[in-house]
């Protein structure tokens, strides 16, 4: 029997994926206007360290892939060297 499988927000999506690429990261994600396609995000990541803010911001967006292209109209992002492993 055919089951509806929800599709999961933006949202969750989002955070799944950088959890995914930046394991052990502190990441907050918002959505800004409510309407599943604006966003707000804050990574903290020990893989950020040496890199300057466009090649962190480069690696946040190849983490997301195709949520860029499809889902996501716009996010501002926060992205900063964390101390910890």
């Amino acid at each position: 029997m055919w089951q509806y499988q929800p599709v999961p927000t933006t949202l969750d999506a989002i955070r799944e994926r950088l959890g995914a690429a930046f394991p052990g990261a502190t990441i907050q994600v918002r959505d800004t206007t409510g309407g599943d396609d604006h966003f707000e995000a804050r990574v903290l990541s020990s893989a950020f360290a040496g890199r300057r803010q466009l090649e962190r911001h480069r690696m946040v967006y190849a983490a997301l892939g195709e949520l860029m292209a499809t889902r996501i109209h716009a996010l501002s992002l926060v992205t900063e060297e964390s101390n910890n492993p």
